[in-house]
């Protein structure tokens, strides 16, 4: 199964090889009406990949090799599940915010044991052995001979630009008494793409050293306080002049002054957040009370943070890079940081791949184990190497619109790969090879989510907010002092965002997303009907211009580095969306997008040129290495606030969503809409 990319890097993070491994992954989608051909089965229309073509057919799969496959079920009543879970999110509704209990939602919804059953049979016929079901999905091992057998299909192997890859050689067939009761079947096509944790750990990094007051002279506490050295070279014509240094790393009290939480009072009480990563770290718990401690914030309170994890099921720790425990300690630390009385809870998924995500999600679901979901990863769904299943993508949704149904809010980040062109993946940090065009990214492109972009923030001299540019930035080569000009460089990094090519407009989006932008494909193309446009909101992610600093223990040993991403601004939102919870009463926010929407006018709006720099026609700081860096006293020059392919401008657009929140924004959830 194709898998899924943290999203966030270290500042000064490098591009990391996607490795080519051959996984299993998802085939099987929309059911159709029953074939022709066969009067007692119906196709699953589209289960065979792209990349299943005659010319590149390499012939039968050995049938004696083993495969797994994990079959989705539809549940009772999938389209009354959707329409309760727009209900109970639109404000206009007269059922808005009567969130039903993870039993109830099971018990209305879910698959009944009878499907199940059914189901099960039908398996076990065919000569394939059950080894798990729930109300989600049933998981079966077996040969090729008996998956074909059950699916009415051969599975061939096929020349790709990735090796040689197993998929079905037609379309994907299920007994047409089944039909209604199963969703898709994943586990029958293989593909090379991989993806992995993407940043490095980086010594070279400005960083504060406690609190929120600085004495490094290698960067600002707020914009524009220091100059560039005059050891550094001159900015070229028509950048911002005079060259200022950029941004210290920022910290959760300065984010909370920014973005006006502080001014509220509100903390997040009362309200709990889950965070989903794989794996997870050690020394979380610790990591996070030393960070809170060192700048100024109150540690867990007992019984506070907890973790569900079970590292004896851990899988594919090699392929998924063995734990990005950056990744979790980001997340928790901006979550209790943007919420300090929140609860958090980590669920660490057994591996970075789709089937063990979704079971990450159905567990938080189907025990209510949050009020607010937050997911700093996703992946690709257009690749070389194939795309992403359908199947997959039904399942995440068929989680999410239960969360819903209960009250729960989901957020993805964005992605840090801009529209992910091939611009952006010849030139961005930490892209994806493997990208086939420009595209948005999954899960983040659901209707059922909230999008999470990033920006770059700037700080006032109060320490409060200055403004806000697009996440984007293109940097030059490292500096030598005393050097004529700057060295070349020109690599990217900035936030993910555009229109989907399979999602249609959400309701919600209708009230403020222009049709233009909505019925614009990334490939220039236009679409018949408006579609899903992300993201939704942003905040702080920025890699050079405002880098978040996070801590954690690595190799016995607890530090602090500045990392940039929509991953810092993913688990801010969800911190930002627990204080609306306290503001409103205590009662959760839920799917969070028709609120956001809603207010969306009261939105900080972030534009391509903010009104505080419009004199400079390319925005640029002067990044300089601090003296404990090998890199000491060298530079570079940042040029911020322009993301590839994604143009801010005023109201909504793809670079930012709506904007980002502020204290107005925060307050109005106790309004009562």
């Amino acid at each position: 199964m194709t898998n899924a990319v943290p999203r966030h890097r270290r500042r000064i993070a490098t591009a990391t090889t996607m490795t080519a491994v051959a996984a299993f992954v998802t085939a099987g989608v929309a059911l159709a009406a029953p074939s022709n051909a066969d009067s007692g089965s119906a196709t699953l229309a589209g289960s065979t990949p792209a990349y299943a073509t005659a010319s590149a057919d390499l012939g039968q799969t050995g049938t004696a090799a083993p495969l797994s496959v994990r079959v989705y079920l539809s549940g009772q009543d999938a389209a009354g599940l959707e329409a309760y879970a727009r209900a109970v999110s639109d404000p206009s509704s007269s059922s808005y915010k009567h969130f039903l209990s993870a039993a109830q939602v099971q018990s209305r919804f879910g698959a009944s044991q009878k499907q199940i059953d059914a189901v099960t049979a039908w398996l076990k016929k065919s000569g394939l052995n059950v080894t798990g079901t729930n109300t989600h999905w049933i998981d079966v091992t077996g040969t090729v001979a008996a998956a074909q057998k059950a699916f009415g299909t051969q599975l061939h192997n096929f020349a790709t630009s990735q090796g040689t890859l197993r998929a079905p050689q037609s379309d994907v067939k299920v007994p047409s008494e089944l039909a209604g009761v199963i969703l898709g079947v994943a586990g029958l096509s293989q593909t090379t793409a991989h993806a992995v944790t993407n940043h490095t750990k980086d010594p070279q990094t400005t960083t504060k050293k406690g609190g929120i007051s600085n004495n490094d002279p290698s960067c600002s506490d707020y914009y524009g306080q220091k100059k560039a050295p005059s050891s550094a070279p001159a900015v070229p014509a028509g950048y911002t002049t005079p060259a200022t240094l950029a941004q210290c790393s920022v910290v959760p009290s300065e984010l909370r002054q920014a973005y006006g939480v502080s001014s509220t009072g509100l903390t997040g009480k009362g309200a709990t957040i889950a965070i989903v990563n794989w794996y997870g770290s050690p020394t979380m718990e610790a990591d996070a009370n030393q960070y809170s401690i060192n700048h100024g914030d109150k540690p867990f309170a007992p019984g506070q943070y907890s973790e569900v994890n079970d590292p004896s099921q851990y899988t594919n720790q090699a392929l998924c890079g063995f734990g990005d425990y950056g990744e979790e300690s980001l997340d928790v630390d901006m979550a209790h940081g943007l919420a300090p009385d929140a609860k958090v809870i980590t669920v660490a998924a057994n591996s970075c791949f789709d089937s063990d995500l979704i079971a990450s999600e159905a567990k938080i679901v189907d025990n209510h184990l949050a009020d607010i979901v937050s997911n700093s990863w996703g992946e690709l769904q257009y690749t070389t190497g194939g795309d992403i299943d359908p199947a997959v993508t039904k399942a995440f949704d068929q989680i999410f619109m239960q969360g819903a149904a209960e009250g729960i809010a989901f957020d993805f980040s964005s992605g840090d790969c801009m529209n992910n062109d091939a611009y952006s993946i010849s030139q961005g940090l930490n892209c994806d090879p493997t990208s086939s065009r420009a595209q948005i990214e999954w899960p983040t492109g659901s209707s059922w989510v909230t999008s999470v972009g990033g920006t770059a923030l700037a700080l006032n001299k109060q320490g409060g907010y200055g403004f806000e540019a697009p996440m984007g930035d293109t940097r030059s080569g490292r500096t030598a002092p005393g050097a004529a000009s700057w060295a070349p460089g020109a690599q990217t990094f900035g936030g993910g965002g555009g229109v989907s090519e399979t999602e249609s407009q959400p309701w919600y989006q209708s009230w403020t997303v222009p049709n233009k932008l909505s019925t614009t494909l990334m490939s220039g193309a236009k679409a018949t009907q408006p579609m899903r446009t992300i993201p939704d909101i942003s905040l702080n992610g920025d890699l050079y211009f405002s880098s978040t600093l996070v801590g954690q223990t690595t190799n016995g040993v607890y530090g602090e580095a500045g990392f940039g991403g929509t991953s810092v601004s993913a688990p801010s939102w969800a911190g930002f969306l627990a204080d609306a919870q306290q503001a409103q009463w205590g009662v959760p926010v839920g799917f969070a997008n028709p609120a956001i929407y809603a207010r969306s006018w009261l939105a900080n709006d972030v534009v391509q040129t903010p009104k505080q720099i419009a004199t400079s026609p390319t925005h640029s700081v002067v990044f300089q290495y601090p003296a404990s860096s090998p890199a000491a006293g060298q530079y570079r020059l940042i040029q911020y606030g322009l993301d590839e392919g994604l143009p801010a401008a005023r109201g909504y657009d793809e670079a930012t969503g709506v904007g980002s929140p502020n204290a107005w924004f925060l307050r109005s959830f106790g309004f009562g809409f």
